[in-house]
């Protein structure tokens, strides 16, 4: 079944528009000139839709959000105009309020929710005196406001008592999101603008939000402004896209369209460039070139540095937005001939099908691994004690939170291993206890078939001494930023691990090395860059180095930890892409940890590699890549996969999640049997008693799965009575049967 959700046939009306903007611009006056962070936009907000705002980091989206409520800081300015209409006839100027009308404004006629939701709460309030202040401050009736409050945090799957009488940080990441989202329509606004809102969420409470907010813009009649750089996500969500670049609109048009018939070469680089489940891995593409410098657009098309369609008529003039459709328009000279000359990869592939079955023809893997081990773990646990305070502390047994329990992995010779899973899962605390970094409780950890902690405490037979296991384990973060030192230059930098582990290089040495690295990674002229410091560069930069940091030791080991998901959709590819091209030359293996499916993916199927999905400490599957997402055998599995944002619009399929509970259990206090059966739509009796193994062919390479479906017909599973509430596992027992046999 096709997507058939309420806003695939587009109802708002262009004659009714709720927002006008109009010649809108945003500048900054700095040292080296003005910097204008948007220029000059056109652009119409439907009443009742939902618009996707996406472009790159730095190409205007978030002044674009502000700008709609006139809350630019200082020092920037905010020119145009940008008019409001809470009734067709009645136009507001919302850059002719006074502060006092603002503050009236910005809540009860457009209200706004932040990335951050953590920074968004005070910190020493509990989160029900938020609401009451925010009513308070706006003159509305306290009671009648917090009972519409309790009702907002219902419909957003949250126990209203709980939340209330929480301070922000007792509430996960998703759940203060969600409390920001019923905060912020506690006023009833007309508009609610998002700015990147699920950024910082996990998979699967990324598309629980979008699915929530679908049903909160129906039920309340909303007009959402969605700002974001994920393009799959906001694709399924919105009825129109506006794709910002350098700063102006270069194409808006109804979803579907953009996607699957855009007429900028920007757009359709951005489609090309983005990790999805959708399209073969060697088909997607990076974007060449680097977005403009504010102070220093380009004239003419801003975007001709990095088009293959640009010739003189684009570097000299700035085309308009041509109109070429219905409600799209594109900012192309050449929009009519982009389709042919920039084919986007998910319809090129259909093509070169016939519209065969697309799952039956994969690329090649590579089974060039070696049959040694880098690194061996056997029955690994790793238990932290939760502190609750000092009196809590002083008279309670302290909790155990079992971040990794139990488990068996081997790392070879020039591998990949991508672990997925939720915040909390015990994704980080493994990867860590891998490279060495955090003891384990209970189990083994080898370098090589020599025990890490032995060489480390130098007990028992050391046959390599933990200095040479330190320097072959390292680590590249999520945020590249914060572990570089933002004092010290990109060659002082590079050049400290170098003066550690090989003192007797001289310095010509290893400035050799250092540019040698630089220009290897794409980074000249190398003694540019070298003299740079971190704010200096880019995001994409700043990763660059942390990945030179770690190759220059020559490591067989590198712990990836959410390295490419602080990064655009648009550099995830090539970030990857160079990380596997130097995989090839210094013959190293990748432990690669992330939340997204689609980089997951990417990077092990690409390399032959495998993907692990990890549930509250537990791997409950592992296989090669096109074998796990295929056929996915664990029913968390199948929730990430289903999680997964599908960039074509062809394959999205309306459904309910395949999930009970939308909330991860405490890690504290994990379900007894199967830690998944709270939430499992399959889950029976059994699995509040037993607890799945791992179960699989025998084979290390091949795929292992911790579900008693996976284990056969005659399992006792079968038997078992459901406990979902519904007949949906049972209903399933002759397909999922047949699943379990092949």
């Amino acid at each position: 079944m096709t997507n058939t959700r309420k806003h695939d046939v587009f109802e708002p009306s262009s004659d009714d528009p709720v927002l006008e903007v109009s010649d809108a611009s945003v500048s900054f006056d700095m040292d080296r000139g003005e910097s204008k962070v948007l220029d000059s936009v056109d652009i119409d907000i439907h009443r009742g839709e939902i618009i996707g705002i996406v472009g790159e980091s730095g190409s205007g989206k978030s002044m674009f959000a502000s700008a709609l409520l006139d809350a630019v800081v200082n020092p920037g300015v905010t020119t145009g105009d940008i008019t409001y209409y809470p009734e067709p006839d009645r136009p507001i100027e919302i850059l002719n309020l006074s502060d006092e009308e603002l503050k009236k404004f910005r809540w009860e006629e457009i209200a706004m929710v932040f990335q951050g939701a953590l920074a968004s709460f005070n910190p020493t309030m509990r989160l029900g005196d938020h609401f009451r202040e925010t009513l308070d401050a706006h003159d509305s009736d306290i009671n009648e406001g917090m009972e519409r409050a309790r009702q907002l945090i219902s419909e957003l799957y949250l126990d209203p008592d709980r939340v209330f009488r929480s301070y922000p940080h007792e509430l996960s990441g998703g759940m203060k999101q969600r409390a920001l989202i019923a905060l912020s329509l506690i006023l009833e606004p007309e508009v609610l603008v998002m700015d990147e809102p699920t950024a910082a969420l996990d998979l699967l409470m990324q598309r629980s939000i979008i699915s929530m907010l679908e049903d909160l813009q129906g039920r309340y009649d909303l007009t959402l402004v969605f700002i974001t750089h994920d393009l799959p996500l906001v694709a399924e969500l919105a009825d129109r896209l506006g794709v910002l670049y350098a700063f102006e609109f270069v194409e808006i048009g109804e979803a579907n369209d953009i996607i699957s018939g855009s007429n900028h070469p920007y757009t359709r680089a951005l489609i090309n460039s983005t990790p999805n489940l959708d399209t073969p891995v060697e088909a997607m593409r990076p974007i060449e070139g680097e977005s403009p410098d504010p102070v220093n657009v380009p004239s003419g098309c801003s975007y001709h540095t990095r088009c293959p369609l640009a010739d003189e008529l684009c570097e000299a003039n700035d085309p308009d937005l041509y109109e070429v459709g219905n409600e799209h328009e594109a900012a192309c000279h050449y929009w009519e001939d982009v389709a042919h000359e920039i084919p986007l990869s998910i319809s090129e592939y259909k093509l070169s099908e016939g519209g065969a079955d697309r799952t039956n023809e994969r690329p090649a893997i590579d089974s060039s691994q070696a049959d040694e081990n880098v690194v061996h773990l056997e029955d690994v646990e790793v238990h932290f004690e939760s502190s609750h305070g000092l009196i809590r502390n002083l008279f309670n047994e302290p909790d155990i939170v079992r971040a990794v329990d139990g488990i068996d992995l081997e790392i070879e010779e020039n591998d990949v291993v991508a672990l997925v899973g939720e915040s909390g899962c015990g994704k980080t605390t493994l990867g860590k206890t891998i490279i060495g970094v955090q003891r384990p409780t209970n189990g083994t950890v080898a370098f090589r078939d020599q025990d890490i902690w032995d060489a480390k405490d130098g007990v028992n037979n050391v046959e390599i001494p933990w200095e040479e296991i330190r320097r072959a384990l390292q680590i590249i973060h999520q945020d590249p930023g914060s572990s570089l030192n933002p004092n010290k230059t990109v060659e002082s930098t590079l050049s400290r691990p170098l003066k550690i582990w090989y003192p007797d290089l001289g310095t010509e040495d290893r400035e050799a090395r250092v540019y040698g690295m630089l220009e290897r990674v794409g980074m000249a002229p190398p003694d540019d860059y070298a003299n740079r410091y971190p704010h200096q560069l880019s995001g994409g930069e700043k990763q660059r180095v942390a990945l030179i940091r770690a190759l220059l030791m020559n490591p067989e080991l590198i712990l990836a930890d959410e390295a490419v998901s602080a990064l655009d959709v648009s550099l995830r590819v090539d970030m990857m892409d160079l990380m596997l091209d130097l995989q090839d030359q210094f013959n190293t293996s990748y432990l690669f940890i992330s939340h997204n499916l689609s980089n997951a993916r990417y990077l092990a199927q690409k390399t032959g590699g495998r993907i692990g999905i990890m549930y509250l400490g537990e791997i409950v599957e592992i296989g090669p890549a096109e074998k796990v997402l295929e056929d996915p055998q664990h029913p968390y599995t199948q929730v990430l996969k289903w999680a997964t944002a599908d960039l074509d619009p062809d394959d999205r399929v309306v459904r309910q999640p395949p999930i009970r509970e939308i909330d991860i259990p405490d890690p504290e206090n994990p379900p007894s049997g199967c830690r998944f059966h709270t939430r499992c739509p399959e889950a029976r009796e059994i699995c509040t008693e037993r607890n799945p193994m791992l179960h699989g062919d025998g084979e290390n390479r091949e795929r292992k799965t911790a579900c008693f479906r996976a284990h056969g017909t005659d399992h006792p599973y079968w038997e078992s009575e459901s406990i979902t509430g519904d007949e949906r596992a049972t209903s399933m027992n002759d397909e999922n049967k047949g699943v379990a046999d092949d």
